[in-house]
């Protein structure tokens, strides 16, 4: 059973500095463990945000005002992602005493034992005892959160044909580019998919799409059944997911990749420029799994079971503190999923 509004449930928190992909794996883990946590954004002064973690000297002090300040009581769980998440993390882990079940999410780069669990991506090729590793990345996306996003945004999509297409469009980071050609060709082939099978476009682009790269998006698709987020109003994520037939998805998301891939719907990945060792991994992996296939401008259909890494990584959680009796009470209520 949920736990949100039980005060007997054990005090979680989610750390991470604000990155939506990073918080939004930790929220995922917290809401697969039915808890409702305490969401912790945290701002470093300098020069330690710029230091690796291993060198940050008494981290809990060397958070700005410009983030959220971390003191007791701590957490009995605590869920943290990212590089700066990683000295503080280690810090309330000792501060509580080894009462707060510590899991870090993607590779600390420090010693794996100043944490209770780590969860880091396959292609990572992160290894040990307490590390558990996932084809993707955790998210939050559950069929119960797509069935009720689709609900509510099916007004606004009614008008677009079917098959619906879902268009995830990330944009350039530290592996991949997308350049205003890379922009204009993939506008132009959806909408020739769109022309030529019929189908309705519900676009969402990102942060680092580029208002130069939606213009293109937004240009390039006004003749065809096309509905492009502007950005306003609520994010209709969640709900283009569960309305659509298929999705397309740019490479340079790993997180993006994973929620399509949660879906259970078919996954054609758009190519950009550039790439790394790491992202190759994991893009061979979801491929051979029957996951994803090359987005080459149609829509086939193939099917395979929704990637639940998140539910698998959460029923782990809950068996290791079992395994952990001297943790504090309010972890009993969490190994058992929440029965009282």
């Amino acid at each position: 059973m949920a736990m949100e509004n039980d005060e007997t449930a054990p005090r979680c928190w989610v750390l991470t500095d604000g990155k939506a992909g990073m918080e939004t794996q930790c929220l995922g883990l917290a809401e697969a463990l039915g808890l409702a946590p305490e969401i912790k954004r945290i701002s470093m002064g300098k020069p330690w945000r710029w230091l690796p973690p291993q060198a940050v000297i008494r981290p809990l002090t060397r958070l700005t005002a410009k983030g959220d300040g971390l003191a007791p009581p701590w957490p009995d769980l605590l869920i943290a992602s990212g590089r700066k998440s990683v000295a503080p993390a280690i810090a309330i882990r000792k501060a509580a005493g080894g009462r707060c079940f510590t899991v870090q999410i993607q590779n600390p780069a420090v010693d794996l034992k100043n944490f209770d669990m780590v969860v880091t991506p396959l292609h990572d090729g992160l290894s040990g005892d307490n590390v558990v590793t996932t084809l993707g990345a955790m998210g939050r996306v559950t069929p119960a959160l797509l069935a009720a996003a689709a609900d509510r945004f099916a007004p606004r999509y009614r008008h677009l044909p079917r098959p619906r297409v879902a268009v995830l469009v990330g944009g350039s980071n530290g592996a991949y580019r997308l350049t205003p050609e890379i922009a204009t060709a993939l506008a132009r082939s959806l909408a020739d998919l769109a022309r030529r099978e019929g189908a309705g476009l519900m676009v969402t682009a990102s942060r680092r799409t580029g208002g130069r790269n939606e213009r293109i998006l937004h240009d390039g698709l006004a003749a065809v059944a096309a509905d492009l987020w502007d950005g306003s109003g609520e994010n209709p994520y969640f709900g283009i997911l569960g309305l659509a037939d298929h999705i397309v998805v740019t490479a340079d998301s790993v997180n993006m990749v994973s929620e399509a891939a949660a879906s259970g719907k078919p996954v054609h990945v758009v190519a950009l420029e550039g790439g790394s060792r790491k992202f190759d991994r994991f893009h061979d992996a979801m491929a051979a799994k029957g996951i994803t296939r090359a987005f080459d401008g149609r829509l086939a259909t193939w099917a395979y079971p929704p990637l639940c890494e998140t539910a698998r990584v959460a029923a782990l959680v809950r068996a290791r503190l079992a395994a952990r009796p001297s943790l504090a009470p309010g972890h009993l209520l969490l190994a058992r999923g929440g029965d009282k």
